[in-house]
């Protein structure tokens, strides 16, 4: 698997994305996503509520996007919000 480059897993009972994360020399399978869950849709000509929701998800997680390419919540936000 390369590495920093997410994949859809419609096999997996739970998680929707895998990813093999690669930083500072070190490596790590990530699996991230609730399967059958959409993220937010494309951002132009989004509804009210669906910015609403982007920000919230954001806003909520902040702390572990932060951590960077090590944490699924960084790799949630790059890919389904």
């Amino acid at each position: 698997m390369a590495c920093n480059k997410p994949k859809r897993t419609p096999g997996h009972p739970t998680k929707s994305h895998v990813v093999k994360a690669c930083w500072d020399g070190k490596e790590k399978v990530i699996r991230f996503g609730q399967q059958g869950v959409s993220g937010s849709p494309k951002k132009e000509g989004e509804s009210d509520a669906y910015r609403k929701r982007r920000e919230s998800f954001k806003a909520r997680h902040s702390e572990n996007i932060a951590k960077g390419k090590s944490s699924a919540a960084y790799w949630a936000d790059k890919v389904k919000w």
